[in-house]
């Protein structure tokens, strides 16, 4: 079965996890061993991250980067190479380094070129004694998630309502979602997008639920049924290299 194969995801932010959420689950329940490993999370977040994943059956750990100070030097790419060695993955998802270019946020420029030469570096004989005496490893397959051009398409319409519990946990991210949009939209604005926004204006967590479920099931329908796909549902990725077929589809 496709979904066997082994998944590490190389997220920045624990959001990432939910982001692709739908896809681990899958994995997950296909019987594949799925891991997620954290750059920055935020002391008082790290909990909620471990629950959203145990809710889509993914094993997390944090790689305690300092926010503002991800760089991909000698050390950092060590500490990747090290769990990438380990865990050997066949399938390694991580953000895309459009989108991540184009962000204004500096950890996720430095984070990209940090995820992608480390990737590199554990398929070679780089520092085989520094990572831990752990022989080299190439990954198969590089996906990367929410691209600004994707080349593919994964259907999560019978996980979706899993990928929603999840983000439920992430308590932190709504609260900060809904603290953006209130800068950032008008509060006359807000009834158009949720008819009950008077009741829960005054409620951050309630209300970020409520912006991220319009939001997610938005997007994901139009990666899906709007594509013109023959998914209701789905998450967008765009595949590093070329797909080998012995065939076309």
């Amino acid at each position: 079965m496709q979904g066997k194969k082994d998944v590490l995801l190389l997220a920045t932010y624990g959001m990432e996890i939910v982001e692709c959420g739908g896809t681990l689950a899958k994995h997950v329940q296909a019987g594949a061993r799925v891991h997620a490993a954290v750059s920055l999370v935020r002391p008082e977040n790290r909990e909620q991250v471990q629950r959203a994943a145990r809710v889509l059956g993914v094993v997390v750990s944090f790689l305690d980067f300092e926010s503002g100070e991800v760089q991909a030097d000698s050390v950092s790419k060590s500490k990747i190479v090290r769990l990438i060695r380990k865990i050997r993955p066949e399938v390694i998802i991580t953000q895309d380094p459009e989108h991540s270019f184009l962000d204004l946020d500096p950890d996720r420029r430095e984070a990209m070129v940090l995820y992608i030469e480390a990737i590199s570096l554990a398929a070679r004989d780089w520092k085989i004694v520094e990572c831990g005496d752990l022989q080299p490893h190439l990954a198969r397959s590089i996906y990367f998630m929410t691209p600004e051009r994707p080349n593919c398409v994964v259907n999560i319409a019978e996980v979706f309502a899993l990928k929603e519990q999840a983000m439920v946990e992430l308590t932190g991210q709504l609260a900060f979602t809904a603290r953006m949009f209130g800068k950032t939209v008008p509060a006359s604005a807000m009834p158009f997008l949720l008819s009950d926004y008077q009741q829960i204006k005054d409620d951050p967590i309630e209300l970020g639920r409520a912006l991220h479920r319009e939001m997610d099931r938005a997007f994901h329908l139009y990666h899906g049924l709007l594509s013109h796909s023959s998914f209701v549902l789905a998450e967008p990725f765009r595949r590093s290299g070329r797909f080998e077929l012995e065939y076309l589809l």
